[in-house]
């Protein structure tokens, strides 16, 4: 049984920390998957490894494991694949699985092509039990494994809240999203991931939520950032602006003798707090002040009037 190397084949170093793990992984996942090199056997391969290694160095008990293992690997060798030789092999049985994926579109085109893992994953890390001197032995009641993906969300669906279909190992999943879901969270949806083995329950499906940029704001925690552009005349002698929110137009006051990038705090109209109803954050109105261009000779004439006005004024 081959040696699997799983920190080169995601190409990272030995001493990489999880997060650099995680962005390996996605890297890979994203340039090998299927929906990209479609019947393409060298990039399915490398898809599967990918998941491989991260099954196992993206699981800090697994990597701990698959780093003692290596450690002693050339004695399990000498050993005889697992058969005794001083070494305490049961340590390598199934712990429970999580399948990690990143993906960008339905999540149905994901689980399906998870593919088989290798004889030395299954021996190590799969459904083989204690290691004894008859080799290994099954265990009962194996848990399905935990599946895990990405899904992007619009601002909208953050703000009023919705609910996606989305296609799990072959059944339809309604997944509800609540108002105030945001960027980075992780929904986990009991017993919807892999099936169990030998009466053990199902996984459970872990949904990680990447929210989307908005064209029209930005997005820091709850509140809301708008750019609004006024002129110099509003800016110098206050107006009334119509500005768009989330859930409607409000007409907003313009000081007098608003700067270029005046900051306008509009309370509650942000993005609802997650499970608090009643609650939201703020929406910041950013004042851009226009410049006027192509003056007429009268409206030059009238602003050097001003600036003389204004001179005069000061001390």
């Amino acid at each position: 049984m081959q040696y699997k190397d799983y920190y080169k084949i995601l190409g990272v170093s030995k001493n990489a920390r999880q997060d650099e793990i995680k962005k390996a992984y996605r890297k890979m996942a994203v340039k090998y998957h299927p929906d990209k090199n479609p019947d393409n056997k060298e990039a399915e391969d490398l898809f599967k490894e990918a998941n491989e290694a991260f099954e196992v160095l993206g699981d800090p008990e697994k990597r701990k494991k698959y780093d003692r293992l290596g450690a002693n690997w050339k004695q399990y060798e000498h050993a005889g694949n697992g058969h005794s030789g001083g070494y305490d092999w049961s340590q390598f049985g199934s712990q429970g699985r999580s399948r990690s994926y990143h993906f960008q579109g339905d999540i149905g085109d994901i689980f399906g092509e998870s593919g088989g893992f290798s004889d030395f994953f299954n021996a190590f890390f799969g459904d083989m039990g204690a290691g004894t001197s008859q080799g290994f032995q099954t265990r009962q009641g194996y848990k399905g494994q935990d599946l895990r993906a990405e899904m992007d969300i619009t601002l909208q669906e953050a703000y009023h809240g919705g609910s996606r279909i989305l296609n799990v190992n072959g059944h339809k999943l309604r997944v509800k999203i609540k108002p105030g879901t945001y960027d980075g969270q992780e929904l986990r949806i009991k017993g919807k991931g892999g099936q169990g083995m030998r009466g053990g329950e199902n996984g459970d499906l872990y949904i990680t939520i990447k929210l989307l940029p908005d064209p029209h704001f930005n997005i820091k925690g709850n509140n809301l950032i708008k750019d609004e552009q006024i002129d110099l005349y509003a800016a110098v002698l206050g107006d009334k602006k119509t500005v768009e929110t989330m859930n409607g137009k409000i007409n907003v006051n313009i000081p007098k003798g608003s700067q270029n990038g005046k900051i306008l705090r509009l309370k509650g109209k942000g993005i609802p707090l997650y499970n608090k109803p009643g609650q939201y954050g703020d929406m910041l109105v950013r004042l851009n002040v226009q410049i006027p261009q192509n003056l007429s000779d009268k409206e030059e004439k009238l602003f050097h009037e001003l600036q003389e006005l204004h001179n005069k004024r000061k001390p």
